[in-house]
């Protein structure tokens, strides 16, 4: 997170109002590690104590600049992000094996995840991205990352209204809790797919059959796009 003093915050907020809370949470969202939850819960206690910020429009700010963000950040994503992994991945270990395996995951619990990260500072910075490299389907991805995104202001945002003065103290040791639990489970997943690795793998070449297909280019060389050479036996979320 880049260093940013809440004195700094409040001044950007009493100079540009609700223009600091979508912008701030939209850069958030495209993956710049930007204070984002910290000027939610700032602007929310200003408009709780009357200082010029009308709490509708902190929300409402907040929802926009979430959704927009990280709906950039997928499309970055997407466009550079997966040419990056089918260039350099295998530098790094992400055979073309791996990286359908990455695809095969959010297609069948990406939303689950869209959905969570928005709760968990690094992830709320990387979800969209990381989504659009692994190719995860827009509607979808659109759908579960707005329904998180409007949960995740009005439980922060309407929740430092509420508790005033008082959010901060509160909702500190809540984004630690939420830290220590995330960084558990994604160290739960690791292990999972590190022992499991093999039957995954199986599981999304029978899923995603054939060669991974370079952005704009068909199997049969034509223009266009897809995940694989037989896109349409993508298997459902479960």
């Amino acid at each position: 997170m880049i260093p940013f003093p809440h004195g700094d915050i409040a001044h950007l907020l009493a100079t540009y109002g609700y223009v600091v809370v979508a912008g701030m949470i939209a850069l958030e969202g495209m993956g710049i590690p930007l204070p984002g939850e910290a000027t939610l819960i700032l602007a929310a206690i200003l408009a709780g104590n009357g200082r010029g910020l009308d709490i509708r429009l902190v929300l409402a700010c907040a929802v926009a600049g979430a959704v927009a963000g990280d709906n950039i950040g997928y499309c970055l994503g997407r466009w550079l992000g997966y040419r990056l992994l089918l260039r350099f991945g295998q530098y790094v270990g992400l055979t073309e094996a791996r990286i359908k395996l990455g695809q095969y995951l959010f297609l069948r619990r990406g939303a689950v995840v869209v959905f969570c990260a928005r709760f968990i500072a690094l992830l709320r910075a990387l979800s969209g991205f990381v989504a659009g490299a692994n190719r995860m389907p827009w509607p979808r991805f659109a759908i579960f990352n707005a329904a998180g995104g409007t949960l995740w202001v009005l439980c922060y945002g309407g929740g430092a209204y509420w508790l005033g003065r008082g959010a901060h103290r509160v909702m500190g040791p809540i984004g630690i809790v939420l830290g220590i639990a995330a960084l558990a489970v994604i160290g739960a997943v690791a292990v999972f797919l590190y022992r499991n690795e093999a039957r995954l793998t199986a599981e999304a070449e029978r899923a995603l059959p054939g060669p991974l297909v370079r952005p704009g280019h068909h199997r049969d060389g034509k223009g266009g796009g897809g995940i694989t050479s037989r896109q349409s036996e993508t298997p459902r979320e479960g």
